[in-house]
């Protein structure tokens, strides 16, 4: 596709390539600016006494909502189901923006379509009516009660009256939250770091060593942790951070521990901001032993036990796992995860180094939704990413940072606000904005 003329600021013609001395045709694309409206509308609507267009049945009848342009024309932004076999068809609710709407301008007209369902595609047209968000606003009542008109039929026959009538079941208005709107009301973001200390990452004095700690640039490990935290970290009031450890053996006895303190104080295993995230890590690698296996359950559970004891929107909390390998607890790890997708957190995977990260995607339950002892989890709370795939080419690891913040932190949000919604729970109104006192200055005279 290439453009091939604009015939005004908002409305580009494309025109379509393909065999060489054939015309593959043209695309339209027509813009408009969206709306600030975050409203949604939950409506319902049933119908009486449609047109009969099937020969061995009645009907099966559905709506066609359609929004008028700027330009005059009308776009498509709603179906409803097939009811089948009925000229009385109730449909059910269902949620649409008021964006997709009428773009947030309450008298722009609606049209609404009524067809018959037919299986090869070609549906008949039993007739239309038109609306706006003002009208549908008031609710079930006498305004809300539309004739179906077939416009054809109308100039055919003088005794036409309609092909039916739809009326207004319910409407129900719901303002969407976003993200922001729990941050501004004073939710507290608790991010925590756990880090891979088992023994394939190779020795951290040798430059192979996903663990090298170069003196020029930052390692693998080094680059994941600074690019999530350094954003997380802007949604966390205090930068107090626990950072934990697993796979290592710790000093003096060298017992293996797969939920360490980074700082070396189990009952305090906080560091301020992600400066001092690294460096804990930096002196935790000077003096644990690289080991194993590599076992995801016991961070989880730790950062889960915390979530569930504040249930109640006023925090959340993310956990980031850097790892380079193969899970050791698959069976363990699930069942943590399908336990803590009840409770207000999240977990980020970020793979490093060469491994194949299969049972990592597994966990990501984005294609399946992850499950332990029949049990499924309540919702998606995994996002996993190997780190690999966002190195820079070019040695720029600024833009790796930047990239994989960006897809790493992505679904966090609509994950915070799936807890929020199951839960019932509202942001709470933002504090009114901070002025200083004004100082009156006293002359004597």
């Amino acid at each position: 596709i290439s453009p091939l003329y604009q015939p005004s600021c908002d409305v580009i013609v494309f025109s379509c390539r393909g065999i060489p001395g054939k015309k593959c045709g043209t695309v339209i694309v027509t813009a408009e600016e969206l709306g600030c409206c975050r409203d949604s509308v939950l409506m319902q609507f049933c119908a009486n006494k449609l047109d009969k267009k099937d020969f061995f049945g009645k009907s099966d009848p559905f709506l066609v909502f359609h929004r008028s342009n700027e330009d005059g024309s009308f776009t498509i932004c709603h179906k409803t189901e097939v009811v089948k076999n009925t000229l009385n068809p109730v449909w059910q609710a269902f949620k649409i923006s008021v964006r997709a709407l009428c773009n947030g301008d309450y008298d722009r007209t609606i049209k609404v379509e009524v067809y018959d369902w037919d299986r090869d595609g070609s549906h008949d047209f039993i007739g239309e009516f038109t609306t706006s968000y003002r009208e549908l606003s008031r609710g079930q009542s006498q305004f809300n009660v539309y004739e179906v008109i077939n416009p054809k039929k109308k100039g055919k026959k003088k005794k036409y009256v309609n092909s039916g009538t739809v009326t207004l079941l319910s409407f129900l208005i719901e303002t969407e939250v976003s993200f922001l709107d729990y941050i501004k009301g004073g939710t507290q973001i608790n991010f925590t770091v756990a880090i891979d200390f088992t023994a394939s990452n190779g020795n951290p004095s040798q430059p192979t060593s996903l663990h090298y700690m170069n003196p020029y640039q930052l390692n693998a490990y080094g680059m994941a942790l600074r690019a999530v935290g350094e954003i997380i970290q802007d949604y966390d009031s205090d930068k107090m951070f626990p950072a934990l450890g697993f796979g290592a053996r710790l000093p003096p006895d060298g017992r293996v521990s797969h939920e360490f303190a980074l700082n070396g104080n189990p009952q305090n295993p906080y560091c301020h901001g992600i400066d001092g995230v690294m460096e804990a890590y930096y002196r935790s690698l000077k003096s644990v032993q690289l080991y194993g296996p590599t076992n995801f359950a016991p961070v989880i559970n730790h950062v889960a036990r915390y979530a569930a004891s504040v249930k109640d929107g006023s925090q959340y909390f993310v956990l980031l796992i850097v790892t380079d390998g193969v899970i050791s607890d698959m069976a363990q790890t699930k069942e943590s995860i399908v336990n803590a997708s009840k409770l207000p957190m999240s977990i980020i995977i970020v793979g490093v180094g060469p491994a194949e990260f299969d049972a990592m995607e597994e966990l990501d339950g984005d294609v399946v939704r992850i499950s332990s002892r029949g049990r499924f989890a309540e919702r998606d709370i995994v996002q996993f990413v190997p780190f690999r795939d966002y190195i820079d080419r070019s040695g720029n690891h600024v833009l790796s940072m930047a990239r994989l913040a960006k897809d790493v932190l992505a679904e966090i949000p609509e994950q915070f606000l799936s807890y929020m919604r199951v839960r019932g729970i509202k942001p709470s109104p933002a504090p009114p904005p901070y002025t200083p006192p004004i100082h009156v200055l006293q002359t004597q005279i």
